[in-house]
């Protein structure tokens, strides 16, 4: 496994993690699955993949729960990231969402607390306020943000007297390549981690030959061959060649996580890495 730096933290996270979006349920509790989960999680953290990302919006706060219990016997330090969501960006609702979370989550301390998304109608200094002492009290360590563009990034920096934003979550991926335009440029200049999620584009960049177009899923291939890969870890190596990028794939099933992990620890050349930047160019 590869490790970054987290921001300008000094710590050391991996620079593949598991998300946990639709884990435990998405817009609502589902514990249909949660053994599978349960089991994907410990797989991955076995792996290498010891961040885990999480939020108190996914299945109604039950994908912390499965988190907690995932991580509960964990052999090795687990680096545990969640999200408050935008609806509780108020200074006594951060408090209470950070609480409420480390239940779940059944931790005292959560390693990365990042706001979900923005909120124009609260006050981003009172949302950082209430980070801030997260901190202070230590039931929080770092503080990150999530789809926060440029300026609302400069915004909630300027928000803060004593910590540093040190991550920004945002969607990336060989088929989503926005946040090359500024967001990328301007966390690589700021030495801020950018958290990189849906880096398979939802299962299309995993199937390219039924969701890609010929001359797209002909390269993945190319090089999957080549690197004696599969399509999906040549998509998400490229999503991780940047230091300054991490991200977190989601994987219930052990076919699915062994090869995410199976995805890092190597590099292409940077011929190949220009060639695929190249056909998936949003420019061409």
């Amino acid at each position: 496994m590869d490790y970054r730096e987290l921001g300008r933290t000094g710590w050391k996270v991996p620079a593949l993690g598991q998300g946990a979006w639709g884990i435990g349920g998405f817009y609502g509790r589902d514990d249909s699955r949660d053994a599978e989960a349960i089991a994907a999680l410990k797989l991955g953290i076995e792996l290498g993949m010891t961040l885990i990302d999480t939020a108190e919006a996914y299945g109604a706060g039950h994908s912390e729960e499965v988190v907690g219990m995932a991580i509960a016997d964990a052999k090795v330090e687990v680096f545990v990231a969640t999200k408050v969501s935008p609806e509780h960006l108020s200074y006594e609702s951060v408090i209470r969402s950070a609480k409420a979370s480390l239940s779940r989550l059944n931790i005292k301390t959560i390693d990365l607390y990042q706001i979900h998304w923005p909120n124009p109608r609260i006050p981003i200094r009172e949302t950082m306020r209430a980070m801030e002492k997260l901190v202070k009290d230590g039931l929080v360590r770092f503080i990150g943000v999530s789809n926060f563009s440029v300026s609302e990034m400069e915004e909630a920096m300027a928000s803060l007297a004593r910590e540093e934003i040190v991550s920004n979550q945002v969607e990336y991926s060989l088929l989503d390549r926005g946040i090359e335009d500024d967001l990328l440029p301007f966390c690589e200049k700021e030495k801020i981690t950018v958290i990189a999620y849906s880096p398979l584009a939802r299962g299309k960049l995993s199937e390219p030959r039924r969701h890609l177009e010929r001359r797209k899923a002909d390269i993945l291939q190319k090089l999957a061959d080549k690197y004696g890969k599969t399509p999906s870890q040549i998509a998400l190596n490229w999503v991780t060649r940047r230091l300054s990028v991490i991200a977190i794939p989601k994987a219930v099933k052990t076919e699915h996580v062994k090869e995410n992990a199976g995805s890092v620890g190597w590099f292409m050349s940077p011929e190949d890495y220009e060639e695929l930047s190249k056909v998936f160019s949003r420019h061409r």
